[in-house]
């Protein structure tokens, strides 16, 4: 048998901990929404999705500006893939042609 007596923990410092704990949680501030974010292979769409890693950061109302930027990036690099050129067009007929 050890003489030693186990320490035991204070119950008011257990509350006191609590207290604390309570006191600093704030249900209004930023928190991570930890949505995950796969990589799609498209540099431009990728850099745009990690962009919305920024709101996590802020108060609600400060979303709205990560949002409309994502959305403006991600509407911008669909527009890009649409105006890429395609096969050369076929040359239009000349209105100046020789008269035989």
């Amino acid at each position: 048998m050890s003489d030693s007596v186990p320490e035991t923990e204070n119950p008011q410092d257990s509350v006191r901990e609590a207290a604390e704990a309570l006191q600093a949680y704030d249900p209004a501030a930023p928190a991570p929404l930890n949505v995950p974010r796969t990589p799609t292979g498209h540099a431009e769409v990728d850099d745009r999705l990690e962009r919305l890693a920024d709101a996590d950061h802020l108060a609600t109302d400060g979303h709205i500006e990560v949002y409309e930027d994502v959305h403006g990036g991600l509407r911008d690099a669909l527009t890009a893939l649409d105006a890429r050129p395609g096969p050369p067009a076929p040359p239009s007929p000349s209105y100046h042609q020789s008269r035989s």
